[in-house]
């Protein structure tokens, strides 16, 4: 652990449930913040300042992440066109350092015919985290939808997703090296599935094919995740009203905090036999939660 900066994880509190027996203790997390990148570029005297990104990761090695991102994404070509990078400050209560500034020498054009599809959001405060979450809410139709009453389920219904997923799931058994997105019923029935090298286009098609079937909102069902549980994965979740997410990977903080926020039952770390609850364990009535 002394080789992680504490800058890059985060304690929470969970419930931990192995077999039948729910106990509270804590867990460290990956802390997830949004990272927006701008560019400082033109002759001098006439300098423009641009925002190329927005991207969700990790803290720490921001200014390498910057670079690396400008590089890889053609908008600049080696590190000579580099004048200076740094954190800037930004009037955020949160005080985040989530903002890098890249200033360009002044006789190199940056190539910015792609960095428009690369801006995660245009929300005045999406680098603090709160103003990425209250972003959603101006554009779900579910953001107000109310669980009538406690969903009872036993334990034992989700340590039955994994084995289904993998028994499903063709192109993993056949690559090893692919993601999927499943839907399941309160009773563990699998409904749909879809794979794709990217976890997050996994959940596209899966949000996308319960949508041509006028399926949602998904509030009645489970949504299980191959890896782990990201921020835009949660977003998407809450996009689709799914109010019940597990994944068999860990989420990281910020996915956590948005679950909170849009009231979704968030699990972690999911086996045949064990996983955590991060958010509104209250509204899923799992016996060994209240008879402990």
């Amino acid at each position: 652990m002394k080789d992680i900066p504490w800058v890059s994880i985060k304690r929470l509190p969970v419930n931990k449930v192995s077999g039948f027996i729910a106990s509270p203790s804590s867990d460290l997390l990956s802390v997830e913040e949004p990272l927006e990148i701008r560019i400082v570029y033109g002759p001098e005297g006439i300098r423009t300042e641009k925002n190329i990104s927005i991207t969700m990761r990790t803290p720490g090695n921001d200014l390498e992440l910057a670079l690396g991102f400008l590089f890889t994404e053609g908008i600049i070509s080696s590190h000579a066109a580099v004048k200076a990078i740094a954190h800037v400050p930004i009037t955020c209560e949160l005080q985040k350092e989530n903002v890098v500034r890249v200033e360009l020498t002044e006789g190199f054009m940056p190539n910015l015919s792609q960095s428009d599809r690369n801006f995660y959001t245009t929300s005045s405060c999406g680098v603090c985290g709160k103003g990425s979450i209250q972003s959603i809410r101006t554009v779900s139709a579910y953001t107000n939808l109310a669980r009538q009453q406690q969903i009872r389920l036993s334990a034992g219904v989700f340590y039955s997703l994994p084995e289904q997923l993998r028994l499903a799931q063709s192109n993993f058994e056949a690559t090893g090296g692919i993601h999927a997105s499943a839907l399941f019923t309160l009773e563990g029935e699998l409904v749909l599935l879809c794979e794709d090298v990217g976890r997050h286009n996994a959940l596209d098609k899966l949000i996308g094919t319960a949508l041509g079937k006028n399926m949602l909102p998904l509030s009645a069902y489970i949504l299980l995740l191959s890896g782990r549980a990201s921020f835009e994965l949660i977003q998407k979740a809450a996009m689709a009203g799914i109010s019940i997410v597990a994944a068999i990977g860990a989420p990281s903080t910020l996915a956590v905090e948005l679950a909170n926020e849009f009231g979704i039952t968030l699990l972690g770390f999911l086996k045949k036999d064990r996983f955590n609850i991060y958010s509104h364990q209250d509204q899923l009535l799992i016996p060994a939660l209240h008879e402990n």
